[in-house]
């Protein structure tokens, strides 16, 4: 919600939960349900007619191409290697995510074509998937989604600081057998919680620095699977291509840098009106 005082100030809001104690706990609405949402919703859509607002879906295309998401093309970055990966295989593969900017970035830049492509805990970091800013279980949902759909190509977008916490899970996947891609965007921090300390602490990086000799590439190969690491962006698409031909478990260590930033954002606590951009930054 961000700021509760101006959460969608021009809107009418209808609250929908299971439990009678959370209706106006954070946000006073207009109206109230208390009941299952799954039940409810049916209910509602038999009373609302289908809409379709074709002049707003045209301005809301407008401002994409005018205001397109950009990235830093001189170095090795996360949207690049999100780009090169959807680029090879023309959307089609299930991508899973970690929590943090790994998150962030194969949101924006990971297009789909199917539903039931992305699987991510959403921005609530959801224990149990993820926790905090640079936990997370990924690899375990791209593992179960392996299994589920056998004939899919299913990538997990790590950060370094989540495939510490749970590279154990490697050795699982190297057990069930199945061809599976862990790309882990590795720039030695936890890094959207050091882009919070460099924006809004003075550069205070207080326990987000993992610049030590962790290798991840013979941690990986130690486990059974395969390993590649990355440093440059010419070794990309070699390595995706031949991650997407390997018949086992496959993990990419991309080396980016540690100063990288997710955009657009909004503080915490501040209203989504507040929403700036890189550019915003430099002004």
């Amino acid at each position: 919600t961000g700021n509760t005082k101006t959460f969608a100030k021009n809107a009418k809001i209808l609250q929908i939960d299971v439990d009678a104690a959370e209706i106006n706990k954070n946000i006073v609405v207009d109206a109230s349900v208390v009941g299952d949402e799954k039940e409810v919703l049916k209910r509602i859509l038999a009373e609302v007619p289908e809409m379709r607002h074709p002049e707003w879906t045209a301005h809301i295309s407008e401002l994409k191409e005018k205001y397109p998401l950009r990235y830093d093309h001189s170095q090795l970055t996360g949207p690049y290697i999100i780009e090169k990966l959807y680029e090879l295989t023309k959307g089609d593969a299930i991508i899973t995510t970690e929590v943090g900017q790994n998150q962030m970035w194969a949101a924006q830049y990971s297009r789909r074509s199917h539903t039931r492509q992305f699987i991510t805990s959403g921005g609530l970091g959801t224990m149990g998937f993820g926790y905090g800013a640079a936990m997370g279980y990924g690899l375990g949902a791209a593992i179960g989604a392996k299994m589920g759909r056998p004939d899919k190509t299913v990538v997990n977008i790590a950060g370094d600081g989540c495939f510490r916490m749970n590279m154990n899970e490697i050795a699982t996947a190297v057990r069930c057998g199945r061809p599976l891609i862990e790309i882990v965007l590795n720039n030695h921090v936890l890094g959207m919680v050091r882009q919070w300390q460099t924006l809004f602490y003075d550069h205070r990086y207080s326990h987000t620095i993992l610049n030590d000799a962790v290798d991840f590439v013979k941690l990986a190969e130690a486990m059974g699977a395969k390993a590649i690491r990355i440093t440059k962006m010419e070794e990309v698409e070699p390595a995706l291509k031949e991650a997407l031909a390997c018949p086992g478990p496959i993990v990419l260590d991309c080396m980016i840098d540690q100063d990288l930033s997710v955009f657009p954002m909004v503080p915490a606590g501040a209203s989504i009106d507040d929403i700036f951009d890189e550019e915003d930054m430099k002004k």
